[in-house]
């Protein structure tokens, strides 16, 4: 019982309970909790349900002790109201330091998501959840709340902060494209970044574009379309003394998108971005055309990035929908945004306990590697030698 580096993580997770009056230890209820939403419980009424299935109990013996019977659903509501959410996320951050080793160059995904079933509570805004996902697992390495989408400039800092992601890319959209941000991701942790460049940064975009509109008029951009036309270089980089270009076509469900990733370093001439952006080493263009049942569409996208090859923007760029998949999965299969729960810090600790979960389940990639989200919860919920295995890999084995 409690083996693993998982009850190690949270069992440092302070208990400001009345100790006289505790009858359920507090690592127990965190285990019992994520045990049902693994097993498709969203919702703490769901919660409550599974725990008095008599099944459900003489399987949890198995892990933990529950010497006085499972907890109530008001005891477990309680718990979680008055749980530190800043000492339960370095908690889980801490877990994941140790469980997911990063690869050399691996990107680090991040955004942020509101959690929109939790507006109306004490806060009308809302929970706001800014996670880091890695791409090589697949799996969120940390989180933190704020109150809005604007403070995400303030989270994101503070998220870095608590990451280990030495030699990894760092991705982010448009409303972390700061300055400050940059400076922390190469000086601190020793990390490159891709940032997407829009509006709020008008003058470095109005550069990017003037970029690449002078690449175009001097023909760069074309001789490398036509090189690619002429070699058929499938997928591979082609390049000249000013511009890189790579290009990529995705075909399946009626749907054919094609990406031209164009990436340059010579920037020289940006004397002011280069002083001003700690580690700028070029800019990117991004055109993606998008034909769905014969009708097309056409965006373009601006980034500036610490990378040296248009092989790098092009893995940052196109592994960045990871995290955006990751919330979508969250919406639709965990019903993040219809959980309405509202009260005290519940709302911020639900976040953490589902991407706990979500981890969990999308860790297997050998018992059903083919089998949905969806699909994966169900089964748990009821095979028990599934379930086993997913608490040893997850649980007990890391």
């Amino acid at each position: 019982m409690y083996k693993g580096q998982f009850f190690e993580s949270f069992s440092v997770l302070e208990d400001t309970r009345e100790q006289g009056k505790v009858r359920h230890k507090l690592i127990d209820i965190i285990f019992i909790v994520v045990s049902a939403v693994i097993c498709g419980c969203n919702e703490w009424k769901e919660i409550k349900v599974w725990t008095q299935m008599e099944l459900n109990i003489v399987w949890i013996k198995k892990y933990i002790e529950i010497s006085n019977g499972m907890p109530s659903l008001s005891t477990i509501g309680r718990l979680f109201n008055i749980v530190s959410p800043k000492q339960f996320e370095k908690c889980f951050i801490h877990w994941m330091k140790s469980a997911v080793k990063l690869e050399e160059k691996d990107i680090v995904s991040i955004d942020g998501k509101t959690m929109r079933g939790s507006i109306g509570g004490e806060n009308n805004r809302g929970a706001h959840i800014v996670s880091a996902l890695c791409n090589s697992h697949s799996l969120v390495i940390g989180q933190v709340k704020t109150d809005e989408k604007s403070n995400e400039i303030t989270a994101i800092p503070e998220l870095l902060d608590m990451l280990y992601i030495k030699g990894c890319i760092v991705t982010i959209d448009a409303m972390g494209c700061q300055k400050k941000i940059a400076e922390k991701i190469v000086s601190e942790c020793k990390s490159d970044y891709v940032l997407n460049v829009k509006g709020n940064q008008e003058g470095l975009l109005n550069d990017i574009v003037e970029c690449f509109h002078n690449l175009e008029k001097e023909g760069k951009i074309e001789n490398l379309n036509l090189a690619y036309k002429i070699s058929k270089s499938n997928g591979k980089p082609l390049e000249d003394e000013q511009l890189s270009m790579l290009k990529t076509v995705e075909k399946g469900h009626g749907r054919i998108e094609s990406r031209k990733y164009y990436y340059t370093q010579n920037i020289s001439w940006m004397l002011d971005a280069k002083k001003e952006w700690r580690g700028l080493a070029g800019v990117g263009m991004v055109e993606r055309e998008t034909e769905i049942n014969g009708n097309k569409s056409k965006e373009t996208s601006y980034f500036i990035g610490s990378i040296s090859s248009v092989k790098e923007f092009e893995k940052a760029v196109r592994n960045h929908w990871k995290i955006e998949s990751m919330h979508w999965n969250l919406d639709v299969t965990y019903r993040d945004d219809a959980n309405r729960t509202r009260k005290g810090t519940a709302p911020q600790n639900m976040a953490v306990l589902k991407r706990i979960a979500y981890n969990s389940v999308k860790n297997d990639t050998e018992k059903h590697p083919k089998e949905s989200m969806k699909g994966k919860r169900f089964i748990a919920s009821m095979d028990f030698k599934y379930r086993d295995y997913l608490m040893d890999l997850n649980f007990k084995n890391r």
